[in-house]
């Protein structure tokens, strides 16, 4: 199916740190834009090790976007208050606080002016206060778990706005087509008037040398030979039918590749960018007023499918 690039999913686990608390891990996975996969994690040290398995689920499922990972947790209170919680779950080391205390009383010994360590000191003491903090197989394990739960939310957001954007570019191809189908019809009358309006100024021009007295055989003859000239290269000049042939071609590649299964963002840029030049050299060449207007109109349409492309994976 086709996806988009952006999209966003989201699952949680509970993890059991021993002494009967329990973890809530919840992990984010966000996708946006970008030309290629570019995969970042932004995991607490207790998830880390899960890195590689969720890169590589990532890879399997994903071929386009910039794709962030983040995870965070907290100890269930289970109902009970936090600051209850953190009793229980927070704990001061004996040994780190017998350290301190044998240094502190050796800096007494040589700075006999020095402050003495308040209990905001000691508690930012490293490795002073303890947390249960689990089995390292425990937490990986949850971090796949919700990461595989989240990463299938977000492949299934992406499809959702792929099918979205698809019926969107369906429908201005849709009006593609119709612009072309009425303007192409309409061409070989753009050259019958233009030879008409040549005729009326032959036709005032020989009048014209007629009433002057000049020789009217021979410059008739040079008349004629110009506005002859004059017929064909307009007729050369506004002759679309490559183009429009070009465009169908086009139009019928974007119709397949919106049906096919898989990545067709790239695809479709490059079908955006041979729809434009097709749209500009039938603006260029040509020399109806109906013409000009359909072009640009075309030329809105493709920019208004580019900015749609540009979104899918």
């Amino acid at each position: 199916m086709i996806s988009s690039m952006t999209g966003y999913g989201s699952a949680s686990r509970q993890v059991s740190l021993g002494a009967g608390i329990v973890a809530d891990l919840q992990l984010e996975v966000r996708a946006v834009n970008s030309r290629f996969l570019d995969l970042s994690f932004r995991l607490p040290d207790e998830c880390r090790a899960a890195e590689p398995a969720l890169r590589e689920l990532a890879v399997q499922q994903l071929t386009r976007g910039k794709v962030e990972f983040r995870a965070v947790w907290r100890i269930n209170s289970s109902g009970k208050s936090t600051t209850a919680t953190a009793e229980v779950s927070q704990s001061l080391s004996q040994e780190r606080c017998n350290a301190l205390q044998v240094l502190a009383a050796q800096v007494q010994t040589q700075f006999t002016n020095a402050a003495p360590l308040s209990i905001a000191d000691v508690l930012r003491w490293p490795g002073m206060v303890s947390e249960p903090r689990g089995d390292e197989e425990v937490w990986v394990a949850a971090t796949l778990a919700a990461g595989t739960a989240a990463l299938q939310a977000l492949v299934e957001t992406r499809a959702a706005e792929g099918q979205a954007l698809a019926a969107v570019l369906q429908q201005i191809t849709t009006q593609m087509r119709l612009i072309v189908e009425q303007i192409e019809p309409q061409i070989p009358e753009f050259v019958q008037q233009y030879q008409l309006k040549l005729t009326a100024r032959l036709t005032e021009a020989l009048a014209s040398q007629a009433s002057s007295g000049q020789h009217a055989p021979a410059i008739a003859a040079e008349v004629l030979e110009r506005i002859r000239q004059e017929v064909v290269l307009y007729a050369v000049r506004i002759d679309v039918a490559e183009e429009f042939a070009r465009l169908k071609t086009h139009f019928q590649a974007v119709e397949t590749a919106l049906k096919a299964k898989g990545p067709v963002g790239k695809r479709l840029d490059f079908l955006m960018q041979e729809l434009n030049r097709e749209a500009n050299t039938l603006s260029s060449k040509s020399a109806a007023v109906a013409c000009t207007s359909a072009a640009l109109e075309l030329k809105l349409l493709i920019e208004q499918m580019r900015e749609q492309v540009q979104n899918l994976e």
